[in-house]
């Protein structure tokens, strides 16, 4: 089974960057979160789509 979401911690390591640089991203809508209870996961597909895109900015 693919893996549909990750966590915050696990992206910025996966993309190399900060925690706040992911909220950042986040707020801006570069990438797509849900919740579940009290975890924010981030959808792989939203975190594969702005490595592609490479505007990380």
């Amino acid at each position: 089974m693919e893996v549909l979401a990750i966590s915050i911690n696990d992206t910025a390591k996966v993309l190399g960057i900060g925690r706040s640089s992911v909220y950042a991203l986040l707020k801006s809508g570069k990438l797509d979160a849900i919740k579940i209870g009290r975890r924010t996961l981030l959808t792989t597909e939203s975190i594969k789509r702005l490595a592609q895109s490479r505007d990380m900015a």
